[in-house]
């Protein structure tokens, strides 16, 4: 997730690493818990992969030494281009899953129609097996879970309802927007 989110943002412009910071707390923040303890390791291997590079900043000549050290820049190279348009084109189930799937959303933008399409019906699909999972689990111990526990419940399962809504009506705009194909063939 991490990874998806580091490579989107610096495929929109290079930037140091206290600006990608703030940029993926903006982006990650309500999505997911986002830990500054990760940024650095993952920069580094993706760095030492060879999909982003590093810039050291200059120091000038002239003028007293600097006391704090200079902000590196981080950009996309070619082959971060390439393994960025792999990762938002894989539609295997870790693209939906809780963990990816806000990233993934959050770079639809720089993804493919019929991959965004083919995301959006797989977390639909998931959300709904879990909330059939809650609504059965809900009906087995109903009776048994005091009025608080109980609302709680509901109110999960409220949740994932609304979700499904909305996936639904994302899925839905992305089949009426999406290209229409034309016929080619010459007509005699």
């Amino acid at each position: 997730m991490l990874e998806i989110a580091v490579l989107g943002l610096l495929n929109e412009s290079p930037m140091h690493g206290y600006e990608l910071r703030k940029r993926l707390a903006g982006l990650l923040g309500t999505l997911r818990a986002f830990s500054y303890g990760s940024l650095y390791p993952t920069l580094r291997r993706l760095s030492e992969a060879g999909w982003i590079s590093e810039e050291e900043p200059l120091d000038l000549p002239s003028g007293p030494p600097r006391s704090r050290r200079g902000k590196r820049v981080y950009r996309l190279t070619a082959e971060g281009k390439e393994h960025l348009a792999d990762l938002l084109s894989d539609v295997g189930p870790e693209a939906f899953d809780d963990e990816n799937f806000g990233a993934r959303l959050a770079f639809f933008a720089q993804t493919r129609s019929d991959v965004r399409l083919q995301v959006l019906e797989g977390r639909r699909r998931r959300v709904e097996e879990k909330r059939d999972g809650m609504r059965s689990a809900l009906a087995r111990t109903g009776e048994r879970l005091d009025r608080y526990t109980a609302e709680l419940h509901r109110h999960g399962l409220e949740s994932v309802d609304r979700e499904v809504r909305w996936l639904t009506e994302l899925i839905e705009s992305e089949r009426t927007n999406a290209p229409h194909k034309t016929n080619t063939k010459e007509e005699p």
